[in-house]
């Protein structure tokens, strides 16, 4: 699932290729990824791109006073191409979920948002103010701009564990399950530590971590192709999704909790004191 730094990225490149250009077409791919009808996708031709931006994990662009704003979920991408092909797209046929054409279709640079897979999860809004997009509305404050103290302030009203509770978008904004696993790899942190029992020294730690990941994760990923980004995220991993290879830091081996529809990873001697969490959900869990 594209998380802050890969979103962040993808505006940036959206800010350098797409705004000043004009809106030429929007072809809907999955009548299912659009969440508002009113306006329609129409009401955006012929207008200008004067703005791209994220909130959280969502993306968008701005064309005057409309918004079209995309949360890519978890196998949703953004393809950008110099040049699309005319043709309106076929509804249903293939991974392209909508097109978006900046020019003369035929003569158009533009992308694609696009979704593998079966669970179709991905999803567009056509809105005035992106406040009114529900998931935004409800967004913490973003990861990347809380302070120590707003941090500390958050996760003392949080009695869950602090993996959870800092990839909760409501809770904080822009963290998902790769950079969760290695903000608290840095920190040192279990993922199952209660989060509103967390020392002085340990939240310091956590802020310093979440800043310092996400905040050079952004600087590998802004610049970069939009066909490059995932593989430029998954370069700078330490321990998310490399179950059973050494910890970069200590060489003790990454270890894996996994439930029904995802898993994380994390280093026992660097987080757990050695302890190896148990992989059952309904295990008694170190905390």
């Amino acid at each position: 699932m594209p998380e802050l730094p890969e979103v962040e990225a993808l505006a940036d490149h959206l800010r350098r290729h797409a705004v000043g250009a004009t809106i030429g077409r929007v072809d809907v791919g999955a009548l299912s990824v659009l969440k508002t009808f009113d306006p329609p996708p129409t009401a955006l031709h012929g207008r200008i791109v004067t703005g791209a931006h994220r909130w959280g994990k969502y993306l968008g662009i701005q064309a005057g006073d409309l918004f079209l704003i995309t949360h890519l979920s978890r196998a949703g991408w953004l393809r950008w191409s110099d040049k699309l092909a005319a043709a309106p797209l076929k509804p249903g046929k293939g991974p392209i979920a909508l097109r978006v054409h900046l020019g003369t279709p035929g003569d158009a640079a533009g992308f694609d948002l696009t979704e593998a897979g079966t669970q179709k999860r991905l999803a567009v809004w056509i809105v005035a103010d992106p406040a009114t997009v529900p998931g935004i509305a409800g967004l913490g404050p973003d990861a990347l701009e809380i302070s120590p103290e707003r941090l500390a302030e958050i996760l003392a009203r949080q009695s869950g564990r602090i993996k959870t509770v800092i990839t909760d978008q409501k809770v904080i904004a822009g963290v998902g399950n790769a950079y969760s696993d290695e903000i608290l790899h840095v920190a040192k942190l279990s993922p199952f530590a209660t989060a509103s029992k967390l020392t002085a020294t340990q939240l310091a730690a956590l802020h310093d971590a979440m800043i310092s990941v996400l905040t050079d994760a952004v600087q590998r990923s802004v610049g970069q192709q939009a066909a490059t980004l995932k593989g430029e995220k998954r370069s700078g991993l330490r321990v998310h999704a490399r179950t059973g290879l050494p910890c970069p830091v200590c060489g003790d081996t990454v270890r894996e909790v996994s439930f029904v529809d995802k898993s994380f990873q994390y280093c026992p001697t660097c987080q757990t004191g050695g302890k190896v969490l148990a992989d059952r959900r309904m295990s008694k869990l170190l905390k």
